[in-house]
């Protein structure tokens, strides 16, 4: 798996197959239950040690400084609790692959923030568990806890209470990309979006088709992604991911998800992938060495 000097491993996208918002709390976040299922479709991050202790990464993302970059923001609060334990650490060079979409409701950020702090959990031999980890990361933001737990999941508060799903049906997707970078935080202070949603069962949210509540108000504000979800639901039923600016359609069978692929115009971005219900990561993780 790793000779203690360099690992590879992927962050995968992530599909909220539905999203309901339940209430806003006092400190002005928002409770939510949904459903987490990962994709077989992933950015990928090396980490190389180094001989001394700097942190770096490539290739430099346009209008994002290193420090404010999920991914050296993990690094260094993982580097800040080693030192606080009096626990070594090294320098890292950290090379991101990246090809999912910014701003687009995959959790690429914080799938990155996630897998920083697996890696370096490993390379730098510091055996905090993934509740830890899942700690940690949700300072980063709420998506985070549930790429370290790794598992498909039912969550609720803002995200980072867990309830694993390992039958959850390991659909394939055709996911449509709007080229729209979403501001959550936009979508979350929008005075439209719904916020009373009834708390459902983990039961019901599996045997019903939920909603995402922050569709409507995604595709007031972005009209470039109302109109390709408008689109795709031509098709076959389509639903937003997150806060958006992707959009899915689960198939039983990749080539149904190929069939209506072909159907769309030239001019939509997409990828199609399998739903899986333990993060790609993980899986190398768990892997003998």
């Amino acid at each position: 798996m790793t000779d203690n000097t360099r690992l590879t491993l992927p962050a995968p996208a992530k599909l909220n197959l539905m999203l309901h918002i339940t209430g806003r709390r006092e400190d002005g976040y928002h409770n939510l239950q949904t459903l987490f299922q990962f994709l077989d479709y992933s950015d990928t991050l090396t980490f190389e040690t180094r001989d001394d202790d700097a942190l770096t990464l490539s290739p430099a993302i346009e209008g994002v400084p290193d420090e404010d970059n999920l991914i050296i923001k993990a690094a260094r609060k993982l580097q800040a609790i080693a030192d606080s334990r009096q626990l070594r650490t090294c320098g890292i060079d950290i090379t991101l692959e990246k090809i999912l979409p910014m701003g687009g409701g995959l959790g690429g950020g914080s799938s990155n923030a996630a897998t920083t702090l697996l890696a370096l959990n490993e390379l730098w031999e510091l055996n905090l568990s993934l509740d830890e980890l899942a700690e940690t990361g949700l300072s980063l933001g709420a998506d985070v806890p549930v790429f370290v737990k790794g598992f498909a999941a039912f969550a609720e508060g803002v995200g980072e209470i867990l309830t694993p799903l390992p039958e959850l049906p390991e659909k394939w997707f055709l996911v449509a990309c709007p080229s729209v970078q979403v501001n959550t935080g936009e979508i979350f202070s929008n005075k439209s979006l719904t916020r009373d949603t009834p708390v459902i069962s983990i039961r019901t949210a599996l045997e019903e088709e939920g909603n995402n509540d922050c569709q409507d108000v995604v595709s007031m504000i972005y009209p470039e992604i109302g109109k390709t979800l408008n689109l795709l639901n031509k098709f076959h039923p389509a639903k937003l991911t997150g806060t958006g600016a992707c959009i899915f359609s689960g198939f039983n069978s990749k080539s149904e998800a190929i069939r209506v692929s072909e159907l769309l115009p030239a001019e939509i971005r997409y990828f199609i992938a399998r739903g899986v219900n333990e993060s790609p990561a993980h899986k190398v993780l768990s892997k003998p060495s």
